[in-house]
């Protein structure tokens, strides 16, 4: 627990497997939890409704149009059996400053001119680490999802960092792996030249980190 959320430290932390996850009033705590969800991108299920609602004329879906507002609207998600967010003022502006680096992305769904929904990450090389998501009409997030799936596997993503269970993501086909497993997966994938539009992230270094097997040092 504790440091900063820099950019630079932010963009260290994903390369060693480890994101911050707090509740306002916390220190900055910081994970890499066992097992990890990890969704393939080539073995992305979409389901036959919501690639039938996908096809639909009304949805647009863009990348990078609006990171600001996407993650905003995040942080003012409802969510069953939660109260408030983890999303605080200080992980906005450390993430907005991982987006103007070009290494934090998202995906946004409009419907009549209108943002309904969209998601975020962090991509480093040939991975991206999913953050979170919001919907203000149904399955708005999850055409954002689909078409950022989509668009990872068309740029040669190893995979798709889920952090933690769940069953929306899992019905999208993501998968528990081992600690091990994914952090071999990991070092391999953040030594890949950049995926997504060639933009270039930051300079290594920032952090001293060591993950050991079932032990988290930061």
């Amino acid at each position: 627990m504790g440091g900063r959320l820099s950019a630079p430290i932010l963009e260290q932390a994903y390369r060693c497997g480890i994101f911050p996850w707090y509740s306002p009033g916390q220190p900055i705590l910081w994970w890499s939890p066992d097992p990890r969800f990890v969704l393939r991108p080539d073995e992305v299920t979409i389901p036959r409704s919501l690639a039938k609602e996908a096809r639909k004329e009304h949805w647009r879906v863009t990348f990078d149009e609006a990171f600001g507002d996407v993650i905003r609207a995040c942080a003012a998600q409802q969510r069953p059996g939660q109260e408030g967010t983890w999303i605080t003022a200080d992980m906005i502006a450390g993430y907005e400053a991982l987006h103007a680096a070009g290494i934090a992305h998202s995906a946004e769904c409009w419907r009549d001119g209108m943002l309904a929904g969209g998601c975020y990450g962090v991509a480093i090389g040939s991975m991206f680490a999913g953050e979170s998501m919001f919907y203000r009409r149904p399955d708005a997030s999850k055409v954002a999802f689909a078409k950022l799936a989509e668009r990872l596997g068309e740029r040669g993503y190893a995979f798709i960092d889920c952090q933690q269970p769940t069953e929306h993501l899992a019905r999208f086909g993501a998968k528990k792996w081992h600690r091990s497993r994914f952090l071999d997966a990991l070092a391999e994938a953040v030594e890949q030249p950049d995926c997504w539009w060639g933009r270039g992230g930051l300079a290594k270094g920032g952090l001293i980190c060591e993950v050991k097997r079932g032990i988290e040092f930061l």
